[in-house]
């Protein structure tokens, strides 16, 4: 039999067939995702295409597959009728996600007091990109994103979503999001946070290089303070986590700057200023802070006040484990209250661990209380107005016998370059500064808090800052600070 007489027949003919169909089921998936359009100048009744968009980008979310891309193109867009104004994108698919992108400057404004700009409640696979959300001349206007239901694989980028009544973006049980790149601020309650988790809470976020501000600072067109109690920038309730938050600014909040009760939240390369109530809290086990700048709480209130610039506390995890490294703290312009709070009403024991710190002080010792197995070293806790500069377990340490806590621990003035309150300040260590390869490399980041390696003498620096070193790439994030204000 011949070659040819091999491949020819119905056995042969059926096999091609059956691999056709099985390309034919794989198509859609793969290469039948369209790109349609939203301009200021569109109609609805257009298709939809670019050189007949639609005109309202809600009414557009409703009429695409899952795995498509909307384009918004440059303009202003009204939102108020419920629904209908809101953006409710279908979910992609792990090959291919759902697209929202706007081109050029595109400015969502909600009035008639919407819920949301976006509602992504039950959705998954979806990417929204290059959008501002906020509210039409100051009328009443609830969120910019909402997910009430659990949603999962989100990607958030280049947004800026400011002046609302309530939330920035407000998630309960996200899974595996990205919020990336985006300014949040002047919202009534908070920039980012959730309502009462039902699934579990928050797993596998990361938000990085984002802007958390203001909270409490707006309301309904005016400049509050909104009627919530403690608006956060960042807010969530108890979690299995990850959290990532890194290479974030967090300022000026009528609440905390940072409160995760989640386990497993890691902060880092993050800067948390002048907010009103505490810094940074965590009450999840398994918790890790490094490469922080914590100061300013008060927020310029000289009044004495019950917030810390940083909070580990009412931990319900037995055993949990939180480790606090190369974190820099100023609380010197905030009288009556310590500027660390570690186990105050804990009820459960917990393990915690300070390394390379440093701790500036007003005129209260920093507290650990008595269910903490407390450890510290190569540390500088300065506390100039207090003869106590720590409490452990109901034991008093001075200056003179702090080193008895731990190997290489100090009580001497850090010498910062600029120390603020209220406004922005300059934590980087002058020259004469103790702190200056005094730390250790044993759990240290190998980078400080802008990127730069570690160590740049002999040894590692205390606080966030590495003395000197300025031969690594500074993350853009730290370079374009100045202009979020």
């Amino acid at each position: 039999m011949t070659s040819g007489a091999k491949n020819s027949g119905p056995r042969a003919w059926s096999n091609n067939g059956i691999k056709y169909l099985k390309l034919a089921f794989l198509l859609p998936l793969f290469l039948w995702a369209t790109t349609y359009y939203v301009s200021p100048r569109g109609k609805n009744s257009n298709p939809g295409t670019k050189e007949k968009p639609w005109a309202s980008p809600g009414y557009a979310t409703k009429k695409r597959a899952g795995g498509d891309t909307l384009i918004i193109l440059e303009g202003e867009y009204i939102l108020e009728k419920y629904w209908d104004d809101m953006l409710t994108p279908p979910s992609g698919s792990p090959e291919k996600w759902t697209t929202i992108r706007g081109e050029g400057k595109v400015v969502l404004r909600g009035r008639g007091n919407l819920i949301a700009a976006i509602d992504l409640g039950g959705k998954n696979y979806i990417k929204i990109e290059n959008l501002e959300i906020t509210n039409y001349n100051g009328q009443p206007f609830r969120e910019g994103i909402t997910a009430w239901e659990p949603t999962s694989h989100v990607e958030i980028r280049n947004l800026h979503i400011h002046n609302l009544d309530e939330m920035g973006i407000d998630l309960r049980d996200p899974s595996h999001w990205k919020i990336i790149d985006t300014k949040i601020h002047h919202c009534g309650f908070g920039a980012i946070g959730e309502p009462t988790p039902a699934r579990g809470g928050w797993r596998d976020v990361l938000i990085q290089g984002c802007y958390l501000a203001y909270s409490g600072y707006y309301y309904q067109g005016g400049a509050g303070p909104s009627p919530y109690d403690r608006p956060d920038g960042f807010g969530i309730e108890p979690s299995r986590g990850p959290v990532e938050i890194a290479d974030c600014l967090v300022e000026h909040n009528r609440g905390d700057g940072i409160d995760s009760k989640a386990r497993r939240t890691y902060i880092h390369r993050t800067i948390v200023a002048n907010n009103s109530c505490d810094g940074v809290k965590v009450w999840g086990g398994g918790s890790r802070v490094e490469n922080v700048l914590i100061y300013g709480r008060g927020d310029g209130d000289p009044n004495p006040t019950p917030w810390a610039s940083l909070v580990i506390d009412q931990v319900e995890e037995e055993g949990a484990e939180f480790k606090i490294i190369n974190v820099s703290i100023y609380d010197r312009d905030v009288p009556g209250t310590s500027p660390v709070y570690v186990g105050y009403d804990q009820a459960v024991g917990i393990k915690v661990l300070f390394r390379n710190m440093i701790i500036y002080g007003g005129d209260r010792p920093v507290y650990i209380g008595p269910k903490v197995r407390f450890s510290m070293d190569h540390s500088d806790i300065y506390i100039p107005g207090s003869e106590v500069q720590i409490i452990v377990g109901g034991r008093s340490f001075r200056a003179g016998d702090i080193g008895s806590l731990g190997q290489g621990n100090i009580s001497r003035d850090p010498k910062f370059v600029a120390p603020a309150w209220e406004k922005e300040g300059d934590f980087h260590l002058k020259k004469q500064s103790p702190c200056i390869d005094s730390g250790t490399a044993k759990d240290a980041p190998k980078d400080d808090l802008e990127g730069n390696p570690r160590p740049y003498g002999k040894e590692y620096d205390m606080g966030a800052y590495e003395y000197g070193s300025r031969k690594g790439k500074i993350p853009p994030f730290f370079r374009k600070r100045k202009k979020f204000h």
